[in-house]
């Protein structure tokens, strides 16, 4: 195992002064325990709010991670025109804070997960009030996308590089979803040598680059967090 392998703490949060990151969380987290984060918008007038219900009995995906709020925070930053009138498809959802966010900005979203996160989304999802604009649906990772889940027009993806099995199993399910018009936001915080082969499995059927107009980009790429636009080739 590398020597790095263990880097998978809630606790591993970073917080700076110029950019609010989620605020430290016990590592057993239990169901009922809230956390509020808030997004600035375009104007230094608009925010978008947010209070999520934790619960790690689930698994880690019931806790707000980094990479989550880095993306949260630039879909706020793009607007909400990005957005607006959009099928759009989180991956990976856990809590469901990219997902929450894409449908206060207008987008008509799927929160998926696997069973035992869906309870935690849709407490959420209500807790927002959001459930016009927001389904929550289960999705395994390499098997046929369920019929209820529409074609996207934007999928999200927040720190799902995490379990080596699973790596060909995202893949697959990005193939299956995505298409020459989809646009893919990809964020990950970089914590074990093995990622590096969730990369060499995604070379095969993708091409990435560095998304270069957010401006915490800075930031949080200090902290091996990277956001990326995926492009299927």
């Amino acid at each position: 195992m590398d020597s790095d392998d263990d880097d998978r703490d809630p606790l591993d949060h970073f917080m700076k002064s110029d950019v609010s990151i989620v605020p430290i969380q016990p590592p057993s987290v239990r169901h009922g325990e809230m956390l509020q984060l808030s997004f600035p918008g375009v104007n230094s007038d608009a925010k978008i709010t947010i209070d999520l219900m934790l619960d790690a009995a689930p698994g880690c995906g019931g806790v707000a991670w980094p990479a989550g709020e880095v993306l949260a925070r630039y879909l706020v930053k793009r607007g909400p025109h990005s957005l607006h009138g959009k099928n759009v498809l989180e991956l990976g959802s856990g809590t469901g804070l990219v997902g929450l966010v894409a449908g206060m900005l207008g987008g008509t979203v799927c929160l998926t997960d696997q069973a035992p996160l869906l309870n935690i989304m849709r407490e959420n999802v209500e807790i927002n009030r959001l459930s016009r604009l927001c389904n929550v649906l289960e999705l395994n990772w390499g098997e046929p996308i369920p019929a209820a889940i529409p074609r996207p027009d934007i999928i999200l993806a927040a720190d799902c590089v995490y379990f080596e099995p699973a790596f060909p199993l995202l893949v697959q399910t990005l193939c299956d979803l995505v298409d020459e018009d989809t646009e893919v936001l990809f964020c990950y915080k970089k914590r074990r040598k093995a990622d590096k082969r969730f990369f060499t499995i995604l070379k095969k059927k993708f091409k990435w680059s560095d998304v270069l107009d957010d401006p915490a980009r800075a930031t949080y790429s200090r902290e091996s967090i990277s956001l990326l636009r995926l492009t299927k080739v």
